[in-house]
């Protein structure tokens, strides 16, 4: 009966106070005791006389004492919907959700603790605890997605389905890899003997596949020291995390999101170092999707740079 779910117990429900008191007080007796399991059971017995928030936070604590996490997240929610739920059911409740990587929901709840009691040392500290540990999954992906670009740039042409020509000239010009693509221009590839058309409509239909374009990384320094001059300027009113936000983490529409790729733009600092004349360059990106961006902006702080 231990593991039983508290619906199975709680089935017809009536609130009898009286009629749980005896299983109330054998509950508080078997934990005395420390028999937790046989006071969960009782517990359950006084949740399925009487259902209250009180009652139901009891079995939720012991649930949560066994290790029956998923239980215990259930009864909790439960008494979440109940005419006043004791404070500690927010604050229990949002400790199993960050263990289960559920920050957001876990900052939520810690957040309407904090509103209603701001001086709350529980909920503050686990709300620090739950903030570390979003910042530490967002730096874990940021740290991914860039070892999966760079493992890309370091894809060998020959991995691609070109031509033979293609391949040829590629080879001959020391072209190696798809990040070797990336910085040189489709003027520079035009340039060599034997190079033609045919050959450069295939592999810019190659890169544009994969969200990229030739080229794309000769400016990276430019706009890396863009970058960090913007870095400078906006200390203290915009911090350097929001700066590093990956985009990946934002809401864009699918349009937006191509036009970042082919610019080599991966964070908000990317983004604010560009012009607007600069993203409505890019084919198919219109005004809709440069409004998206700039609101995405003004949300974070930030606006796309202004030509001096």
């Amino acid at each position: 009966m231990a593991n039983a779910g508290l619906d199975t117990v709680i089935g017809a429900t009536r609130n009898d106070p009286a009629a749980a008191a005896p299983f109330v007080k054998k509950a508080q007796q078997l934990e005395g005791e420390g028999q937790w399991v046989q006071a969960l059971d009782a517990w359950k017995e006084a949740a399925a006389k009487d259902r209250t928030a009180k009652n139901l936070f009891q079995c939720a604590k012991l649930q949560d004492r066994l290790g029956m996490d998923d239980d215990a997240l259930r009864t909790y929610e439960e008494c979440t919907r109940l005419p006043s739920p004791p404070v500690q059911v927010f604050v229990n409740m949002a400790v199993l959700l960050e263990d289960a990587g559920q920050f957001t929901r876990a900052e939520k709840l810690l957040k309407k603790v904090l509103e209603a009691n701001p001086t709350h040392n529980r909920a503050t500290l686990f709300m620090k605890d739950v903030r570390a540990s979003k910042d530490m999954l967002y730096d874990e992906e940021f740290a991914r997605e860039g070892a999966r670009r760079d493992a890309l740039m370091d894809t060998p042409v020959t991995d691609f389905e070109l031509s033979v020509r293609a391949r040829n000239c590629l080879k001959k010009m020391a072209i190696r890899t798809l990040g070797d693509l990336l910085r040189i221009s489709e003027a520079e590839l035009l340039s060599y003997k034997n190079f033609g058309e045919t050959s450069l409509v295939e592999i810019k239909s190659m890169l544009t596949a994969k969200g990229l374009r030739l080229g794309q990384q000769l400016d990276r320094g430019h706009y890396d020291k863009i970058r960090t001059e913007m870095l400078e300027k906006l200390k203290g009113t915009v911090s350097e995390e929001v700066l590093n936000k990956p985009l990946s983490q934002l809401d864009c529409s699918v349009r937006a999101r191509k036009a970042l790729q082919l610019l080599g733009i991966h964070t908000l600092g990317d983004l604010a170092a560009r012009t607007e004349a600069e993203l409505m360059g890019v084919k198919n990106f219109g005004q809709t999707s440069l409004e998206e961006l700039k609101q995405l902006l003004v949300a974070n702080g930030l606006s796309l740079r202004v030509l001096d």
